[in-house]
């Protein structure tokens, strides 16, 4: 994702270097182009105060992980998540809907999500099925595909169900030994059995940034791989020993080829693909000339306001689902935390 670095605003001193090697695999090993199907195109701006992902309704009962049953002898609804992180959802009037199955109690090898309103979550991975205790699924979706469209209490469990179960298909063996790994507290922890350490869940901090001029215009990039014409703002991974403001003046360099400050906080998002959590920003432009480093990124732009606005910028825009649409979203509406004068 980036170029040379540039010296860093006044603001935002970062040292010399680069992304690695896992941030930028080689083409062989890129992922296969993301299709329409994959990243729906729509014209709605995101609906909501927080990033769609962002949102919860249930308490993830982090001390009933280390019960016995975590449960405490209630039924569980249980949420089906394929090996394709796809979950049964059923097209209601009102919308779509997940479809829980109805357990007595904490199935085998399931994994406690938490409680709302009384009634104990867990998820368990398993096959497809048309029904899911008798209730018939209408579809098998994911949160790309249905995430932006589910109530804030579906929404928050699909994505910590899809975020854990990412974590124990990816960490099946201890770092430390290579021993295989058992797993405790409701699924929340797995222990290398030869050393006795303790392995828990990890999240990937990654920086995405909306990089604007002062003005009306703001800065979009697209990879090689998305679907023609779609254009987003700029991420990267956090690296190592790294601040989140010193990975978003370091990744513009590289990406793009300019300097930027007064770099503010918006909002973050859990973002599961596999273990991602989305920290976005903005940023303003120090220079204006874009030097772009291919390897990163395929094609970046200056659009203004009125470009996004009217629909003759980009072909299409990130999905409503993403942090991403969330952010230019809140920048066309002028939302976005000031620059200090």
């Amino acid at each position: 994702m980036t170029a040379d670095l540039p010296a860093a605003g006044p603001a935002d001193d970062v040292p010399a270097g680069g992304s690695t090697p896992a941030d930028n695999p080689p083409p062989a090993d890129r992922p296969a182009p993301v299709t329409t199907a994959e990243w729906p195109t729509t014209a709605t701006s995101t609906p909501t105060a927080l990033p769609l992902l962002s949102r919860a309704a249930h308490d993830r009962g982090h001390l009933a992980r280390a019960l016995t049953d975590p449960a405490q002898g209630r039924p569980v609804r249980v949420l089906t998540v394929d090996e394709r992180r796809t979950v049964p959802v059923h097209e209601g009037s009102a919308g779509p809907a997940l479809v829980y199955d109805e357990r007595r109690e904490m199935p085998t090898g399931g994994i406690y999500l938490g409680e709302a309103d009384g009634v104990v979550y867990a998820a368990v991975r398993g096959e497809r099925a048309l029904t899911v205790n008798g209730r018939p699924v209408d579809q098998w979706a994911g949160l790309r595909e249905v995430g932006a469209d589910l109530g804030d209490l579906d929404a928050g469990l699909l994505a910590q169900a899809v975020g854990i179960v990412e974590w124990h298909e990816r960490n099946r063996f201890s770092p430390l030994s290579g021993a295989a790994t058992t797993i405790e507290r409701a699924g929340w922890v797995q222990r290398d059995p030869e050393t006795g350490i303790e392995v828990f869940p990890r999240t990937d901090p990654a920086v995405i940034m909306l990089v604007h001029d002062g003005g009306d215009r703001c800065v979009l990039g697209r990879q090689a791989v998305w679907p023609p014409g779609r254009f987003s703002i700029l991420a990267g991974f956090v690296e190592p020993g790294e601040s989140a403001e010193g990975a978003v003046a370091r990744e513009v360099a590289e990406e793009v080829g300019i300097r930027v400050t007064d770099v503010r906080y918006v909002a973050s998002q859990p973002w599961p693909f596999p273990q991602s959590l989305m920290l976005g920003f903005v940023a303003r432009a120090v220079d204006e000339e874009l030097r772009i480093d291919h390897d990163e990124i395929e094609e970046a732009r200056w659009f203004t306001r009125d470009e996004l606005r009217s629909g003759n910028g980009p072909q299409a825009l990130p999905p409503v689902v993403s942090i991403a649409r969330h952010i230019v979203d809140r920048w066309l509406k002028d939302e976005l935390p000031p620059t200090p004068r």
